[in-house]
């Protein structure tokens, strides 16, 4: 099983692409034999597996974005939100889900030394012991302040096929990764032996976007910089502020960072559902030996 978040829809990605999107996302799981799990939150309820109709409510405006530590107060209150990475983690952790499937994780945040502006993805992936599948960071964020937090944070990272860590939309971030994996096997009896050794940090599993799809690193900064500023001149803060950079990236890449995010997202569904399988079956092998 591959868990899916849903606030790429409710909050990630334009109207018009996220329902499709997300289609294809549970198809790429699918397809390499394992079983999508959307989570969402509909009416109070975390839905692990939401169906058509539930996702179809989360493009309605007023909809919550809902990170793990909104859960409690959006099942009180009988909200219905798209859940963020963190939120799909600690669901995931406590259903016994081994992997997620996302574009890229929150990270610290750009001047994030001075504002204090980092995710809640980091944390929740030092604290819940599953596969995170992703391209890296999301282009908003600093992709070396975010790997010393990881660090520091005791979640390890691997690259996939790859031994430099990805910048979201590109290839490269300029910053190596501290591991390389190149095959699913090999992610998930990381996985295994994480878990046999106690660990209960997550697993992060950096996955470059595919190369037709991807934007140089050049780019993308020039992008990020201007999007930046934008948000800064029209006091975008907060939760607001990650949904208004990529649609401002967007639009000043002329609708290529769009390309690019729907490309990795179907790529990261793909691997993460390769782990998955690879995970069903190291783990299955491991308990059989041990009984």
């Amino acid at each position: 099983m591959v868990a899916l978040e849903s606030a790429v829809v409710s909050h990630g990605l334009p109207v018009s692409l996220s329902l499709q999107v997300l289609v294809e996302l549970e198809a790429e799981v699918r397809a390499a034999g394992a079983v999508p799990a959307t989570v969402a939150v509909a009416d109070g309820a975390v839905l692990v597996g939401a169906t058509p109709d539930v996702v179809e409510g989360l493009c309605r405006p007023g909809v919550w974005k809902v990170a793990e530590r909104d859960l409690p107060v959006a099942v009180a209150r009988g909200a219905t939100g798209g859940v963020t990475v963190s939120a799909t983690v600690a669901v995931a952790d406590q259903l016994g889900v081994a992997v997620v499937a996302t574009g890229g994780i929150g990270g610290v945040h750009l001047g994030g030394s001075h504002t204090w502006d980092v995710s809640s993805d980091l944390r929740a992936l030092a604290q819940h012991a599953v596969a995170v599948v992703c391209s890296g960071a999301k282009a908003v964020c600093d992709p070396e302040l975010t790997l010393e937090y990881l660090d520091t944070a005791g979640v390890t990272v691997l690259g996939y096929r790859t031994d430099r860590f990805p910048y979201f939309y590109a290839q490269d971030s300029g910053f190596a990764v501290p591991h390389r994996a190149d095959s699913p096997d090999e992610v998930a009896s990381v996985l295994l032996a994480k878990r046999a050794l106690g660990q209960r940090t997550g697993l992060l599993v950096a996955n470059p976007p595919p190369g037709e799809a991807a934007l140089s690193s050049d780019e993308v900064d020039r992008a990020v910089r201007a999007a930046v500023a934008r948000a800064s001149a029209h006091g975008v803060r907060g939760a607001d502020l990650t949904p208004y950079l990529l649609s401002a990236l967007a639009e000043l890449t002329g609708g290529r960072s769009l390309d690019a995010n729907r490309a990795l997202l179907r790529c990261n569904a793909r691997l993460a559902a390769e782990v998955a399988v690879a995970w069903a079956r190291l783990s299955g092998a491991e308990s059989g030996q041990r009984a």
